[in-house]
């Protein structure tokens, strides 16, 4: 996936399936509009879970490497979500928030200024 522009948002989410879907203790994550989309190439495939609202969220995937590349949700009609690891960018920009805060490991501490949910 190509994307233009500079992220909307930039966050980690520490509940337990983003938990899963990473292998780690949060998931690190940029929302971009969907007008920001350039171009989506290769072969993917798409895993529907339910999240804790109910509604559904799409997690794409590499079917040859397994690595979660975004994801979309039915409260987000109008952005997608890539994982911040496919940019391969050390510089992209930190986290501002941490959703599902309460469900982070003991030993992730935050930097001063991170907002936290839940």
């Amino acid at each position: 996936m190509t994307v233009t522009g500079p992220p909307a948002r930039v966050y980690a989410c520490a509940c337990l399936e983003c938990q899963r879907a990473t292998g780690s203790g949060f998931g690190y994550r940029a929302r971009f509009s969907r007008q920001a989309i350039a171009s989506i190439e290769g072969e993917r495939r798409i895993w529907r879970r339910n999240g804790s609202s109910g509604r559904w969220v799409d997690q794409t995937f590499c079917p040859t490497c397994g690595t979660l590349v975004y994801m979309e949700a039915e409260a987000l009609s109008d952005a997608v979500v890539v994982s911040v690891g496919c940019f391969a960018d050390p510089e992209f920009p930190p986290p501002a928030a941490v959703f599902w805060a309460s469900r982070r490991h003991t030993w992730y501490d935050l930097a001063e200024g991170i907002e936290t949910f839940g």
